[in-house]
């Protein structure tokens, strides 16, 4: 039934609610609903109730909230108030598609309401459904037709949809509205002149958009955006001399941009090499200290002209001393002989400062000083690490630490060379040291805790950050509230390589919790953005958050959270009292008295800080509560906390693991491990339409995957095996097998492909696991072809030998100690300073040994999926 109309009095005092929370003041809000309530006239007054409701939901009494709000909607439910107010609450709670309903629903009894439309098209244009916007917006249009946010938000809804013409004569229309003199700079024109321009270009209208860019060139305020756009449609035309001038121009602007040389030569048409050169040539000549132009050349060059160049290069920034110089070259490290002719080079370099000061034997005039031959030595040693020839790298950078002990960049590459040779501990050690010299660098302060959480110093990683984070609070805390992705994914790794996967599962969560909320946060721009003209932005967001979850950190956290839930499945954890019953079995009384006593002092100690965690949280809680109720902030109530215990503990892995999946097949489809994930995600569910469809995927990917090759064999195995299949599973199977197969043995498919790969070791492992899978009898064989060590082998380095190490340690061959200890061996010989090779004497150093292995395996799944 529909309320009581409110009196003069009662009305009035219901005006002063709704100003109220649009000013926030909701305690005053709430004063004057319980007067109007008070009133046993008005005392259900539906309206009245639903505002209550939502000036309750926003000092964080949720439930309260959704009582009063819908008590309110069912007492007046023909009001466009009570439906109104019911989707706002819905809005704060994220249910999205709920709120568009409410106000859909409010509409329908009072559809020229400019307040719910904006509304709605806000949420239409939050979960993306265009053609819903398109049309909320065409309404808003119609209602306010003079202002420029209708206009506006109803040409992003077409170009949004691609249907480019109408956007661009929406702008056009609305353009001509603006009363802008010639002459004079308004930067919100210019953007509006810039979008258009946008618009155009999308849109393929090449000529329109340059004739566009040249008429109101001079009402723009970003003039390089100009020119860039002048080069690129000039080029997209094949006005070819005139683009040319244009990138000149740009180069003049700034020589250091690679895109414009690429514009240049496009436009230039270079027909042969020495051509080519000689662009270069003119450019470096007018900007001598310009690193671009002599640094493209060394891409192209070869023989002697390429060793002449070079040489020029890096006597040059050697004098100069540029510790990036080495990262500059570095993408030339994929050609052999531009290899060969730097380390010729900078070896003779060496030979001859050490000898007479010079570069080369034969040369007078000025000496160079002392510090060119440090430099010399820090990029031999980046050089020989690169190579992988980690013995020499550590005489060179050893020699440069010995003739000057306080340069950071010496012990921060001697910590990265211990990386690669697989000593994390003691790259973290290095690596401290370089931090030490100087406290105040964030950024190696930054790498510092990277490198711990590398080595699983995770507490010591945390304190090395706590000397950047606010005081007051952990700095685990306030790194989550910063959104320091790259130290939770870092974090969540270590913890995985621990063994705790609770909290490696709330690292997990919550960097899952930061993309929410970034996702979240674009709500506050639909509105911002049309009302600040900055357009351009506005749709490059839009484009971001749509494919947000591609990032490499939310792909880094979800494969750890999913390879978690996956081995959670398999070994699922027990009670720690029914732990203690199998154990007390087999001990005796004296054994089991000692071990209760000591877990009941852990036990203790663990409550003790717990309760001291406990207290400083509701202490920094109640301080954070007493400010937001000075600022009368506005709450959305708190967020359910994570506990390590409670996730590691959860119901159903599985359905947990697809949550995290399901973004990256949408979003990270063109990753193999995507698949690859999938496949053992529904291996475990028995979902063979499912494991088909992922391996299908992963063989458009890279036929040749090892992991593949190993998901392949258990997936055609499986199916082997489930004879009860529906006949048209069978037959959908059947046929897609046969395109992989090619009717061959699952045998004979494992044999040819370990004749194809015959120079990589992981596929040689993964051969050797699927044929010890097969034929359990085939044991030595399999083991020999696994650890193979010739020098044909194209992955012969410490990551891939660990991880066959650690294949043999896990049991993927069934027991064979024997084998296990002469492939560390051999294994020595090659990589005497990484530990996971070192000789282990007792199960102690077994132990660290396979905790070492599990380090640098941290980018594999677990040999147990």
């Amino acid at each position: 039934m529909p309320s009581v109309p409110l009196l003069p009095k009662e009305s009035n005092l219901f005006k002063r609610i709704l100003k109220c929370y649009e000013q926030k003041q909701y305690k005053n809000g709430l004063k004057f609903c319980k007067m109007i309530l008070s009133n046993p006239k008005f005392a259900e007054h539906g309206e009245t109730l639903a505002m209550k409701g939502l000036t309750l939901n926003c000092l964080g009494k949720k439930d309260e909230a959704y009582e009063f709000v819908r008590k309110g909607l069912r007492n007046d439910v023909k009001s466009h108030v009570c439906w109104h107010v019911y989707g706002l609450l819905q809005r704060s709670d994220k249910k999205y598609d709920e709120a568009i309903k409410c106000y859909r629903n409010a509409l329908k009894l009072d559809k020229d309401n400019l307040q719910i439309l904006r509304d709605l098209s806000l949420l239409q244009i939050q979960m993306r459904d265009l053609e819903g916007y398109r049309e909320t917006r065409y309404q808003l249009l119609q209602l306010r037709p003079t202002q420029r946010a209708s206009w506006i938000g109803y040409a992003i809804a077409y170009h949004l949809l691609k249907d480019y013409d109408m956007a661009l004569k929406l702008l056009e229309e609305f353009r001509k509205t603006q009363q802008v003199p010639p002459n004079k700079i308004d930067y919100e024109y210019s953007e509006l002149i810039l979008y258009q321009n946008q618009v155009m270009r999308e849109a393929d209208l090449f000529q329109e958009s340059l004739d566009h860019i040249e008429t109101y060139e001079k009402q723009i305020c970003d003039k390089l955006m100009v020119e860039e756009i002048k080069g690129e449609m000039l080029l997209r035309l094949g006005r070819l001399s005139e683009a040319a001038e244009v990138y000149r121009d740009l180069i003049d602007r700034n020589a250091e941009n690679w895109c414009y040389y690429e514009g240049l030569e496009q436009s230039m048409e270079p027909s042969t090499l020495e051509e080519r050169l000689q662009l270069y040539e003119e450019v470096s000549k007018r900007y001598s200290r310009a690193l671009t132009p002599r640094r493209i050349p060394l891409n192209f060059v070869t023989g002697e002209k390429c060793q002449e160049l070079l040489d020029k290069f890096l006597r040059v920034h050697f004098s100069k001393g540029c510790p990036p110089l080495f990262t500059t070259l570095k993408s030339l490290y994929n050609n052999l002989e531009k290899v060969c002719i730097i380390q010729d080079l900078v070896t003779s370099y060496e030979v001859s400062l050490k000898t007479c000061d010079y570069f080369s034997l034969y040369e007078n005039g000025e000496k160079e000083p002392p510090t060119t031959l440090l430099w010399v030595q820090y990029f031999l040693a980046q050089h020989f690490d690169k190579l992988g020839q980690f013995s020499l790298a550590l005489d060179y950078i050893n020699t440069a630490i010995v003739s000057t002990p306080t340069l950071i960049e010496l012990f921060y590459v001697k910590a990265k060379i211990y990386k690669h040779i697989g000593n994390l501990k003691e790259a973290a050690k290095w690596m401290d040291e370089a931090q030490s010299l100087d406290t105040a660098d964030r950024f190696i302060n930054s790498k510092c805790a990277k490198y711990m959480l590398r080595a699983n110093l995770v507490k010591e990683a945390e304190e090395m950050c706590s000397k950047f984070t606010r005081e007051g609070t952990s700095a685990m805390e306030n790194l989550n509230e910063m959104q320091c992705m790259w130290f939770q994914t870092e974090c969540a790794s270590a913890y995985q390589r621990l063994g705790k996967y609770g909290d490696a599962l709330k690292k997990c969560h919550e960097v899952e919790r930061h993309f929410f909320e970034i996702t979240d946060d674009q709500f506050d721009f639909h509105t911002y953005c049309m009302r600040k003209m900055t357009l351009r932005a506005y749709v490059d967001l839009l484009r971001l958050e749509d494919v947000l979850r591609q990032h490499v950190f939310y792909f880094r956290a979800a494969k750890s959270a999913i390879e978690i839930y996956l081995k959670l499945h398999d070994n699922p954890l027990t009670n720690e009292s029914k732990e203690q019953e199998v154990n007390s079995e087999n001990i005796s009384a004296k054994e089991l008295k000692k071990m209760l006593s000591k877990q009941r002092r852990a036990q203790k100690k663990a409550k003790l800080e717990e309760e001291r965690k406990h207290a400083e949280r509701e202490r920094q809680q109640k301080n954070q509560k007493k400010k937001r109720d000075e600022e009368e902030e506005e709450t959305s109530g708190p967020k359910e906390e994570l506990l390590p215990e409670k996730l590691e503990r959860v119901e159903g892995p599985l359905d947990e693991a697809i949550k995290f999946l399901m973004p990256l097949k949408s979003l990270a489809a063109d990753n193999i491990d995507t698949h690859l994930l999938a496949f053992e995600i529904y291996f475990r569910k028995g979902k063979f339409l499912l494991m088909l469809q992922s391996v299908k995927r992963a063989f458009a990917i890279d036929s040749n995957n090892p992991w593949l090759h190993e998901c392949l064999i258990k997936f055609s195995k499986s199916v082997s095996d489930h004879s009860n299949l529906p006949e048209i599973v069978n037959t959908v199977l059947a046929q897609e097998m046969q395109k992989i197969f090619i009717n061959k043995d699952l045998e004979i498919f494992n044999e040819e492909f370990l004749e194809h790969n015959t120079t990589s070791i992981q596929h040689l492992l993964s051969g050797a696991k699927m044929m010890y899978f097969l034929d359990k009898s085939r044991q030595e064989k399999a083991i020999a072809i696994a650890t193979r060590l010739d020098e044909t082998m194209i992955d012969r380095n410490v990551k891939t030998l660990t991880i066959v190490l650690d294949a043999l340690f896990n049991g993927n061959f069934g027991n064979c100690n024997t084998q296990y200890e002469e492939y560390r061996t051999a294994c020595h010989k090659l990589f005497s300073f990484t530990p996971a090779f070192l000789p282990a004497s007792n199960e102690e150093d077994n132990s660290t040994a396979s905790l070492n292995h599990t380090v640098l395996n941290h980018d594999v799944l677990s040999n147990e999926i």
